[in-house]
């Protein structure tokens, strides 16, 4: 069977790469072709276009991607028409893919098309729902979406979050010295996350070594190009003492604590079970169109899940050095309740082997099992 990834961002891609290799060890002839980047060519997929420096933060930063975009789309299109893989799967990036999905159903394209994480998630836009089950066989890693989406009889599948089966918490610690300990620092994957993080995490790991002398960081670095970002910022913030990796599990993994850009990265953090506060600064032009959008209290998964603040949120001008030191020693100093919030949202998130169920899912569409 052929299969047909699109993805446009980091996170999105690590979930792709996840999903195939378990589909891959259900269907060991199975071939991979898709929008990706690094990540997804050494998992043995075919890159029909690399989406490096498709992300963007808020509408106004997208617009000068647009034409590259819509061209991107149509030209995805053409080729899954002619080239007719046995499954389209969608990863995120909700405009784009909707867009391909709805391009490639108007050109008569008939066969099976997976949207995983439908856009909206935290929305609850009826016009939008309704829109993606009558394109895709949508996939929510959400129970709230799902329910969503089935109060508006549209169909929907839920087996839980694919990460579920992907990390493995680890057992509660006592808390550090309190003059050292080991803190990890992601400030995430686009270029503009990467411009206003950076200044505060290094600023909030110079105030916590003042005073835990013994203090460790380490960042984490989405991918080659975040990478050279960061030791430039390192080098001119004059950090000597910090190391750099790849991906968030190499950074959390010593980890007594974390600073983490929203976004899957706090998801993975607290899967893991290291104590983590979230950082989030966006240009002040998208303050008012995130809140004509945003009507919930939160923005991190975690606290989406359950509902309520179980990691810290330090958004825009609260995102000091000092305000993210102070959330984050409070949180090493004492990581038991936090311990156990990550403990509820595990169980929230659906069952351990979600990543299994939907592989086997994918599998049967492209296999041509009724959906």
């Amino acid at each position: 069977m052929r299969y047909f990834f699109s993805t446009g961002e980091p996170s999105g891609e690590a979930i792709a790469v996840l999903l195939a290799q378990e589909i891959r060890r259900i269907d060991p002839g199975a071939t991979f072709e898709g929008i990706g980047a690094e990540a997804m060519r050494a998992a043995g997929f075919h890159l029909w276009r690399n989406h490096k420096g498709w992300a963007s933060m808020g509408p106004l930063a997208a617009i000068p991607r647009i034409p590259k975009l819509l061209d991107a789309m149509l030209r995805t299109a053409s080729h899954l028409m002619a080239s007719k893989p046995d499954l389209v799967v969608l990863v995120d990036f909700g405009v784009f893919n909707l867009r391909l999905a709805s391009t490639l159903r108007r050109f008569g394209y008939a066969r099976p098309i997976v949207d995983l994480f439908p856009p909206g998630t935290w929305l609850d836009d009826e016009r939008k729902a309704r829109r993606v089950a009558s394109l895709t066989e949508p996939v929510t890693a959400f129970a709230h979406q799902c329910e969503f989406y089935r109060g508006l009889g549209c169909r929907i599948h839920f087996f839980g979050h694919p990460l579920t089966s992907r990390y493995r918490i680890r057992p509660p610690r006592e808390a550090p010295p309190r003059d050292g300990g080991v803190v990890a620092l992601l400030p995430g994957s686009r270029a503009g996350e990467l411009r206003r993080h950076l200044p505060a995490l290094a600023g909030a790991y110079r105030a916590l070594k003042a005073r835990r002398p013994r203090l460790r960081g380490i960042f984490g670095a989405a991918g080659e190009r975040a990478g050279r970002v960061i030791r430039r910022a390192l080098s001119s913030e004059q950090l000597a003492d910090v190391e750099v990796v790849r991906g968030v599990a190499a950074a959390v993994s010593e980890a007594d604590g974390a600073w983490v850009a929203s976004g899957t990265a706090v998801l993975e953090t607290a899967l893991l079970g290291v104590p983590a506060v979230a950082i989030y600064v966006i240009p002040p032009v998208l303050i008012w169109y995130g809140h004509r959008m945003i009507k919930h209290r939160y923005i991190t998964l975690p606290n989406l899940v359950l509902g309520r603040e179980i990691v810290p949120e330090l958004l825009q001008e609260r995102a000091t050095p000092q305000g993210l030191a102070d959330a984050l020693e409070a949180l090493m100093n004492d990581p038991s309740g936090q311990y156990a919030e990550f403990l509820r949202m595990r169980e929230a998130l659906g069952p351990a082997d979600a990543l299994e169920q939907c592989a086997r899912y994918a599998v049967g569409l492209a296999h041509g099992e009724a959906a």
